[in-house]
């Protein structure tokens, strides 16, 4: 049966994405451009078309045709192209999950399978902490004992469970027996590893989305009582608190790298002075102010800030200013950054009421990590970047999909 050969077809490539994400870009993209442009073949054989009348479908448009405005824009059309012309893949992507989460019920298979895999990162995370290795031998030689597991020579591991942990926490939630006390402490535990294993990675505004986004997530569960939430909160910082004290490398990148000169009135001036973040948020906004209405283009801050760090004060020359508001602000201006992020608010917060309503775990878990992208002052890497867009758009896609009543190709809006 065809219906048959689709469902496996779309088990198999969405079951895949986290180790696709974790071999490396390009199967990243080649993975997400497959479940993308197949949508296309099977939409045109069951003939729905009723997504196309679907309000967060159409907002989602607005946002690729800002971005094709936006290469005309740019200071160098090369370097904007690409990354918005290939925003479309994740405009079809979004209708490929909530086709596959509408028409076919087997999507607990895919989040058993992200689970399996995101567990496995998990604990060689662990054993990478502990013995300095992790599982094939990989440890890191570059930036100063931080975690970076399967991911080689790039400390992203923190950012990459982040991506995941809210959904599969959901999922945990919604699949448990909610009157079974036993599980739902599973869960707690589930939590409470993921939360000292991003601290553990030095990746300290991963560790400040999770804390964040873990509160979020639970106070605003309706399966969870008050008792167990305040517990937890007490166990974060117990936990935080006792990592800490306990080893000299957490103690040196959050203490003496970031509290310390922070407290101290007398090293707070240098730190200002001479911190890399401050320089990056003085460049971005720098570069904002001279390019006030368009900005310089997506992807065009590394040319802006390297052609120019000689002539224009407080351009620090990088790709990205290490900031999300900076970096809407610096590459799409005041106009693009409006457009961008009303349009991206109202599709966090428009289903907001249907998911607290209905308890939808897996929704609060992906609207919790949309979240935490938004935090303000925190760093952050590039937005639009393939593995923080991919996540993004996964937990975006999710937030639809997995609700009859949000998902884009229910019959009518509600």
């Amino acid at each position: 049966m065809k219906n048959e050969f689709e469902n496996k077809f779309y088990l198999l490539f969405f079951s895949i994405i986290p180790i696709s994400i974790i071999i490396g870009p390009a199967i990243s993209f080649l993975n997400i451009l497959i479940i993308s442009l197949s949508v296309l073949f099977f939409i045109l054989k069951t003939k729905d078309f009723t997504f196309l009348k679907n309000t967060s479908f159409l907002i989602l448009i607005l946002v690729y045709g800002y971005l094709l405005f936006n290469i005309v824009v740019s200071i160098d059309f090369n370097y904007s192209f690409l990354r918005n012309f290939g925003f479309l893949r994740f405009v079809l992507f979004f209708i490929a999950v909530n086709y596959f989460l509408f028409y076919f019920k087997k999507i607990d298979f895919v989040f058993k399978i992200w689970s399996f895999v995101i567990i496995v990162v998990l604990i060689d995370s662990y054993i990478e902490f502990i013995f300095g290795k992790n599982i094939l031998g990989f440890g890191d030689e570059i930036y100063h004992k931080r975690i970076v597991s399967f991911f080689k020579d790039e400390p992203i591991v923190g950012g990459y469970l982040n991506g995941f942990v809210f959904i599969l926490l959901g999922f945990f939630l919604d699949k448990f027996n909610i009157k079974n006390n036993y599980q739902k402490i599973l869960v707690f535990i589930l939590a409470l590893l993921f939360l000292i294993c991003l601290i553990m990675t030095g990746e300290r505004s991963n560790t400040f989305k999770i804390i964040f986004g873990l509160l979020v997530f639970f106070y605003l569960n309706q399966k969870i009582s008050l008792k167990p939430k305040i517990i937890f909160t007490g166990l974060i910082i117990l936990s935080f608190s006792v990592l800490l004290m306990n080893s000299s490398y957490l103690k040196y990148r959050y203490g003496d790298r970031l509290f310390s000169p922070l407290m101290n009135s007398e090293q707070r001036a240098d730190f200002i002075k001479n911190n890399k973040y401050i320089k990056h948020y003085k460049s971005g906004y720098a570069v904002f102010k001279n390019n006030l209405i368009f900005g310089v283009g997506n992807k065009n801050y590394r040319i802006e800030t390297r052609n120019n760090q000689f002539t224009k004060k407080n351009y620090f020359p990088d790709t990205h200013p290490h900031q999300i508001y900076l970096e809407f602000l610096s590459e799409h201006g005041f106009v693009g950054t409006a457009i961008l992020l009303i349009s991206f608010f109202i599709l966090i917060f428009k289903n907001f009421k249907t998911f607290i309503r209905t308890r939808n775990s897996v929704q609060l878990g992906a609207f919790t990590y949309l979240l935490t992208n938004f935090l303000p002052i925190i760093p952050s890497g590039s937005f639009f970047s393939d593995f923080n867009i991919t996540l993004f758009c996964l937990n975006l896609s999710i937030l639809y999909a997995c609700n009859p009543e949000t998902n884009i190709f229910k019959k009518k809006e509600l």
